[in-house]
C-alpha cells in the first residue's frame, strides 16, 4: 500500500500544526503517525481511565508506569500540581535493578506498564529476593504474555494482574476486569470486528482478525482498520454486571522474548521503542528484526527513499541500538557486529500472511 502524506489523511478542517502526533510501529514494522485534536486526547484517556477505575484505582493512588519517554509528558501539570491520576514515569531503558529502586522509592499503589517490562522486572525482584514492592494492582499493556508470565507477576507482587488489549492508534480497546472473564471491548469508542481472510465476520468463539473502526477521531477518521492481532468475540455474560460485550485474545509466548547473554532478556516491545527513537525512522517504510542467536541479529530494512546512502543509514542504526542496549544493560557491552542490516526492495509476509516484526528463534527459557 503506497503511504499517504499526513496531510492528506488529516481532515481539512483541522491543521497538522495543532494537532498531537501519536507514532507507532504496530505489531507489523510499519511506521505509522496519528493525528489527534485536542478533545480527541481528552476522550482517550476518560476512556482509557473508565478500565482503571472499574478495577479499582482511586484518583490519588501512587500510579507508576513503565514506559517509553515519549509517553512522560502524558500526565499534565494540573494533574500534578493536584495529584489527580498522575503518572509517575518509569523509562524501560533505566535497568532492572533501577526500575525495583524507582519502583520501591515510589511505593506504587498501582504498578502499569509494557506487560514485558513489568514481567522482565518481577522476574529481577525475585532474583534479589526483594518482596517489599506491594501495590494493589498490575495493569499490563502494549504485548501479551503467557499465564505463566502473569502468574509469576502476581506471586511476586502479591497483587492481580489486570490485562489491557489494544494498539497505539486507538489506544486501549479492550480490558480485564476483576472478573477477569474476557476482555470488556470499549464498544461506545472503537467498533471492533473479527474477520477471516476473506474479510467477513466470524463466528461467536472463532478466530478473526481485528478490526477497528473509530467513533472519536474525526481528525484523522480510521475505518475498518487492521492492526495484524487476532481476537475471539465472545457472547459470554460477564459476572461483574457490566453491559460491555466480551472478547477473548490469543496468549502470548515466552519466546517473544529475546534472550541475551548472562541470563538477560529484552521485551520485542522495548526493542520496538528503540527503532521509535532512531533518528531516521521516518524514513523507513518497514523493518523485522529477527534474532538468530544470543550474540546475533538480522535487521531487514525497506526504506521509503531507495537511493538513500545504505551505508551510512546501516551504521547509523546499529550504532543507536548499541547505545541505546548498553544503557539499558549497563556494563554488558554489545558489539556492533552482533546486528547484520539487510536493505530489501519489499518485505514479505510469513507463511501465516502476517507480518511479525521482531522475534528471537533463540529459546527463551
Amino acid at each position: 500500500m503506497k503511504r499517504e502524506s499526513p496531510q492528506r489523511l488529516v481532515s481539512s478542517e483541522f491543521s497538522l500544526a495543532m494537532l498531537k502526533v501519536v507514532r507507532t510501529s504496530g505489531s507489523d514494522g510499519e511506521p505509522f503517525q496519528v493525528f489527534l485534536n485536542p478533545a480527541e486526547d481528552d476522550w482517550r484517556k476518560a476512556i482509557y481511565m473508565r478500565a482503571n477505575i472499574s478495577c479499582g484505582q482511586k484518583p490519588r493512588d501512587n500510579w507508576v508506569v513503565l514506559t517509553s519517554p515519549y509517553h512522560f509528558t502524558d500526565t499534565t501539570n494540573l494533574q500534578r500540581r493536584f495529584g489527580i491520576f498522575a503518572q509517575t514515569c518509569i523509562s524501560v531503558f533505566s535497568n532492572a535493578s533501577e526500575q525495583l529502586r524507582l519502583v520501591g522509592e515510589a511505593q506504587a499503589d498501582v504498578l502499569d506498564g509494557y506487560s514485558g517490562s513489568i514481567f522482565l522486572l518481577a522476574r529481577e525482584a525475585q532474583k534479589e529476593g526483594l518482596n517489599s514492592i506491594r501495590p494493589r494492582m498490575i495493569f499490563g499493556t502494549a504485548e501479551l504474555i503467557d499465564r505463566d508470565s502473569t502468574r509469576l507477576i502476581e506471586r511476586v507482587f502479591g497483587a492481580p494482574y489486570y490485562d489491557q488489549f489494544g494498539c497505539a492508534e486507538l489506544d486501549r480497546t479492550g480490558w480485564q476486569c476483576p472478573s477477569r472473564t474476557g476482555y470488556h471491548m470499549d464498544v461506545d469508542s472503537v467498533i471492533t470486528q473479527f474477520v477471516d481472510e476473506d474479510g467477513e465476520d466470524v463466528s461467536v468463539g472463532e478466530r478473526g482478525d481485528v478490526i477497528y473502526t473509530s467513533l472519536f477521531n474525526y481528525s484523522m477518521p480510521l475505518i475498518r482498520y487492521a492492526v495484524g492481532d487476532v481476537g475471539i468475540p465472545s457472547n459470554e455474560t460477564c459476572p461483574c454486571g457490566r453491559q460491555l460485550p466480551l472478547m477473548k485474545v490469543v496468549e502470548g509466548r515466552k519466546t517473544s522474548f529475546l534472550v541475551l547473554d548472562e541470563g538477560k532478556f529484552l521485551s520485542p516491545n522495548t526493542l520496538k521503542t528503540v527503532m521509535d527513537m532512531f533518528e531516521l525512522y521516518d524514513k523507513i517504510d518497514k523493518f523485522r528484526i529477527i534474532q538468530k542467536q544470543v550474540d546475533s541479529f538480522k535487521i531487514t530494512v525497506e526504506l521509503r527513499d531507495k537511493q538513500a546512502n545504505q551505508k551510512d543509514f546501516s551504521q547509523k542504526l546499529v550504532r543507536h541500538i548499541v547505545r541505546m542496549l548498553d544503557r539499558l544493560f549497563p556494563g554488558s557491552r554489545f558489539d556492533e557486529g552482533y546486528f547484520e542490516v539487510e536493505f530489501v526492495d519489499k518485505i514479505l509476509v510469513d507463511s501465516s500472511g502476517k507480518h511479525k516484526s521482531i522475534f528471537s528463534e533463540v529459546l527463551a527459557y
